[in-house]
């Protein structure tokens, strides 16, 4: 009788694991992303693992903080700008002085919304320091950006995802898909 008792147990425990097993994956798939409305005109697709957080100061739309590569210590985050002036050229080279002497990719793309430019940085970053004000820099070695400017209508908004390479290099196309971009469908943009 005992082992009667206990065989059954067994089998629904059994079974149980295997269910959660099996059933984990759509789960995860399910919570893959999710829509954050920033605004009126602009809503991205979050992959679950971002975490949005309070914006660090009030030029920025919002923030969020996304998952380290294995072996990295700084943090990677996702810097998203409502529309302000400069065009996309002045806003290009502007991201591109915050490196030294980077390695450059700059393409253009098409989503539901609009245009976009993406720029593809890797070198040392030189991380603001303090209030933008102040323009205090602290050298990033082995750091990567992949910044955006995505046009809705009139309005070009500004996506800046910067961090340690291997962690940025993680999370590229989820930050592509982010927006509705496709690297596939890119073509190259020479920066005036």
């Amino acid at each position: 009788m005992f082992m009667f008792c206990h065989r059954p147990l067994f089998f629904v425990g059994l079974l149980l694991g295997c269910s959660l097993m099996f059933s984990s994956p759509l789960t995860i798939q399910a919570e893959e992303s999710r829509s954050v409305p920033l605004d009126e005109s602009l809503t991205l697709q979050i992959p679950a693992g971002w975490e949005q957080v309070k914006p660090e100061n009030n030029l920025r739309l919002a923030q969020f903080s996304l998952p380290k590569a294995d072996g990295d210590d700084d943090a990677t985050e996702l810097a998203v700008f409502p529309p302000f002036g400069g065009t996309v050229n002045d806003n290009l080279t502007r991201w591109v002085g915050q490196f030294t002497s980077p390695v450059v990719k700059s393409t253009k793309g098409k989503t539901a919304k609009g245009d976009y430019y993406f720029l593809d940085l890797t070198g040392t970053y030189q991380k603001s320091d303090g209030p933008p004000i102040l323009r205090k820099t602290i050298d990033k070695p082995g750091y990567r950006m992949l910044a955006v400017i995505l046009k809705v209508g009139e309005a070009n908004y500004f996506l800046k995802l910067t961090g340690p390479e291997k962690s940025v290099a993680a999370q590229a196309d989820a930050f592509r898909k982010s927006f509705g971009g496709a690297e596939d469908s890119e073509s190259a943009y020479e920066m005036k």
